[in-house]
Formats: C-alpha cells, structure tokens, sequence
C-alpha cells in the first residue's frame, strides 16, 4: 500500500517532500507509512534496495535526473579560496549610490561548460561597461592581471571601488586593491541582485555572446566593439544619455 501510495503520486508530478507530508495527513496514526522524503528519493533511485521502478526517475521527479545530486552539509563545502573578504554592507554610501562614477561592479559570464569566460565590468553611475579578455583559464591569476591591466588605463577617479560576488577567480582581491589603490567588497552569496547594474549588462551582453558558446572564440577587437556598442547606446535610466557621455562628464 505504501509503495502504490508513494508511486501514485509520483505518476502525478508530487514532489518527495509534498508525498511525505501527505503520508503524514492520510494516515496520521500509523507512524509505519510515515517516511522522510529523503527515504522516497533513495527509493526510486535505488530500485534494487525494493524501491520503486527504474522507470520513475527520469518520468516522475521534477529533475528529470537518473542520479541524485550530491548535497553537503554546510560544514563540508567546498571554500571558494578567498579570505579576508570586506562584505558589501561594508561599502560606504558614496559606493552604494550612484552620484560618483568610479564604483564598478563586476562578474564573469561563462560559455559552455563553464571551460570559458569573459570579465564585465560596470560603472554604477554611468553604466559604462568593459570587458576583460580571458582567452586561456580564467583563473584567479588571469582575472587579477586583466583587472588591473584595464584599470590602469582609467584615472585615479574612476577607480574608487569594485563589488564583486564570491566567486573564486577573485582569490587575489588583496593583489587588485595593493596595485590599484582600489578596494574590493564582496556580496553576499546567492545574491546577484546586489550587483544590478552589471546583471543587467551581462544579460544585454548575451545579444553578441549567447549562452553554449566558446567564448575563447572571441578576440580581445571582439569585446572592445560589443563594449562600444553599450556605450554608445542611450539609457531610459540616464535620461536616455549614452553611458559613454556620462562618463566622460
């Protein structure tokens, strides 16, 4: 009865958890059929421990996985590298708004599978973005040399501050701030919307690099010309002004 009970609704898209509650709620004196989800996800995809059928994974669970994804505990993940992080609740007013240009905000958008990738940076002020070739790995080390090779090219005041969210090619963040003078703060994890003006970009920026693609194909000419073209672009946000203009002011 438990395994018709659990099969059933399966058939009908419930997930694990909705099935063990519903356990919980059909039979609320028989704690024998009352399991866990976890105990439901082992088992359709242990069918050989008297399971479920070896049809179910890839028709029934909303993932559509025949393996089960492995989960850590919070102590057991994996750390991203990167110490002695200035969290973004940490950044001064004049950084979190956008009056003085010169705070940035920063990511990388990856191609397929992840083997490539490009920097983006966006000025929070004007909007101004560039883009940071990374033709081989984009390392810590890549990431850390082509951050402060287009830096350098701006003046002192345009280069107050980046945001950047925990991603481990920023392991090197002490490097940046020791060459340019410029320090770095962290968002919190899982939290893009504290960077939106570059979410906002890089999504524009899948027009010219889309989503699958090798971005290694990509020349150092390529990004300069896609980075122009936002730039040159009026903005409803600036007043309809360029984000080029507006940094130039």
């Amino acid at each position: 009865m438990l395994r018709q009970f659990v099969a059933g609704r399966l058939e009908k898209r419930w997930s694990p958890e909705q099935i063990s509650q519903a356990l919980r709620r059909e039979f609320p004196g028989d704690t024998a059929r009352h399991v866990v989800h976890e105990t439901i996800y082992r088992a359709v995809y242990r069918p050989e421990l008297g399971g479920l059928s070896r049809g179910l994974p890839a028709r029934a669970l909303r993932s559509g996985r025949r393996r089960r994804r492995p989960h850590r505990r919070p102590g057991e993940r994996r750390p991203n590298g990167i110490t002695a992080m200035t969290m973004i609740g940490q950044r001064p007013a004049e950084a979190a708004g956008r009056e003085e240009p010169g705070h940035w905000e920063g990511d990388l958008i990856t191609g397929a599978s992840n083997r490539s990738a490009i920097g983006t940076l966006v000025d929070r002020a004007s909007r101004y973005t560039i883009l940071l070739h990374l033709p081989g790995r984009h390392t810590a080390e890549a990431v850390r040399d082509a951050l402060i090779a287009a830096f350098c090219q701006l003046p002192p005041q345009l280069r107050r501050s980046l945001t950047w969210d925990q991603g481990k090619e920023m392991a090197l963040h002490a490097e940046v701030t020791a060459a340019l003078g410029m320090p770095v703060y962290f968002c919190e994890k899982a939290s893009p919307w504290q960077r939106p003006s570059n979410e906002n970009t890089n999504g524009l920026l899948r027009q010219c690099f889309p989503k699958g693609s090798d971005l290694r194909a990509q020349e150092a000419g390529d990004l300069a010309a896609a980075a122009a073209e936002l730039n040159a672009r009026p903005r409803k946000t600036l007043g309809w002004d360029t984000p080029a203009a507006r940094l130039g002011r």
